[in-house]
């Protein structure tokens, strides 16, 4: 079977998904069946199957199971935020439409990968300007402390989404050039390797950077997701550990010093620290209490669920259950099992796009695969780390499930490019 239509068939079982789950919800809130849920799964296929000849015809060499996978952590998100929220699903369906008709004009537009290696500070340049955004008067946004979205009239969206895109292949071109110097010209001190300051200089700006986002939009999350692809990065492309360490260590030291800087941060770290303290549970604002009821959610959940549509969400009990805390949802409603069941999902995402970054044949598709496939796995991991208490939760959206448009907007285009690269590398010769 080729490639594209194990792409095809693997869209299947994403459309029976989400007509099951539509008439779950129809099944627990009415106890009736409804044509509904078979129209709804019927219109989600037809719209993977116009994304699948997008595929089809421009990348026919394209790995063929990213797209199924995606489809499925999105099918699954609609039925989710649906059972929360009827209003904010109708919504995030729009955003779905939209994200796959951006999905399509990237694979359109950038067919060729290297076209991005060309205007690699251009896109550096908007990626910065996108970071800042929110803290621009009148037009960001502050939510629970944190300045990450901006709002134009009706529409809000959260730029770092489409930054941290850019950030990531403005890194695969730069250290494309200059990872044979970063080896070669580096020095031994006590054990250490130490590369050249001439040319890690400007990936030092990104360490920067990276502190002055955590200072200026005050969100851990997000820093950790751009500095985490920026260390993967730099490992691919020089194989030096000593350089991850270092730069380990720097990010801690700068983390450190903002968080007795930044109140918003310190009252963050403070509740994961101890989240069951009764000053913090109660306190009306930079309090626990979110992040306590994620975890007596899930503890509720057990082993198999409490059963779908189960959840308790209404009144505050759950806070943001559509955004931040849905993956407390789903371990509540579907248990251990469940929730490991979407892990897998997003694994899967993950190993396929490292895979696409061995097969690769030049140095720039390697590193921007690599860098995508390291991104999209950190902020999975600083969402459902922050909810399950492993690190401090942050306003972090978990891809494809989370309600958000300009999260979906993003993966879509994060997937697309995985799709340009393994199409390129996958191509007979």
């Amino acid at each position: 079977m080729s490639a594209r239509n194990r792409e095809l068939f693997g869209l299947i079982p994403a459309s029976l998904l989400v007509t099951a789950g539509f008439t779950a919800v129809f099944v627990e809130r009415h106890d009736l069946l409804s044509d509904a849920s078979l129209t709804v799964g019927l219109i989600f296929l037809g719209l993977c199957l116009a994304a699948h000849f997008v595929i089809r015809f421009t990348l026919p060499y394209a790995d063929p199971y990213l797209f199924p996978l995606a489809a499925l952590l999105a099918c699954f998100g609609l039925v989710m935020i649906y059972r929360i929220d009827q209003d904010l699903a109708r919504e995030q369906a729009q955003w779905f439409v939209v994200g796959l008709l951006l999905f399509a004009g990237t694979i359109v537009a950038f067919r060729d990968p290297s076209v991005l290696e060309r205007y690699r500070y251009v896109i550096a340049a908007g990626g910065l300007l996108l970071l800042v955004l929110p803290r621009v008067p009148g037009i960001g946004a502050q939510v629970n402390g944190a300045y990450l979205g901006i709002k134009l009239g009706p529409i809000s969206f959260q730029p770092a989404e489409f930054a941290k895109i850019a950030i990531v292949v403005f890194l695969a071109s730069y250290l494309r050039d200059t990872r044979q110097v970063l080896v070669q010209g580096a020095r031994r001190v006590m054990g250490v390797t130490i590369p050249p300051l001439k040319h890690f200089g400007p990936l030092l700006v990104v360490w920067g950077v990276a502190m002055l986002l955590l200072f200026v939009i005050r969100d851990i999350g997000s820093s950790l997701m751009f500095f985490g692809a920026f260390l993967a990065l730099l490992y691919v492309a020089t194989n030096r550990l000593s350089f991850v360490v270092i730069g380990l260590l720097l990010f801690a030291l700068g983390a450190w010093g903002v968080t007795h800087i930044v109140g918003h941060v310190e009252d963050r770290i403070d509740a994961w620290r101890d989240p069951f303290d009764p000053v913090l549970y109660n306190r009306l604002t930079g309090g626990s209490y979110q992040l306590a009821q994620s975890l007596f959610a899930q503890a509720d959940g057990g082993l198999l669920g409490r059963g779908f549509g189960q959840a308790i969400l209404t009144n505050g009990i759950l806070p943001a259950p559509h955004t931040d805390l849905i993956y407390a949802v789903i371990v509540n409603e579907l248990g251990l099992v469940g929730a490991c069941g979407v892990l897998v999902t997003y694994l899967l995402i993950v190993e396929r796009g490292l895979k696409t970054a061995m097969i690769a044949r030049d140095s720039f598709s390697k590193l921007l695969a690599s860098g995508l496939a390291a991104v999209f796995a950190l902020q999975v991991f600083v969402i459902v780390g922050g909810v399950t208490r492993v690190i401090p939760l942050t306003g972090v959206t978990l891809p494809f499930i989370s309600y958000g448009g300009s999260s979906i907007l993003a993966n879509f285009v994060l997937l697309a490019l995985l799709l340009i690269v393994s199409n390129k590398a996958r191509q007979p010769l």
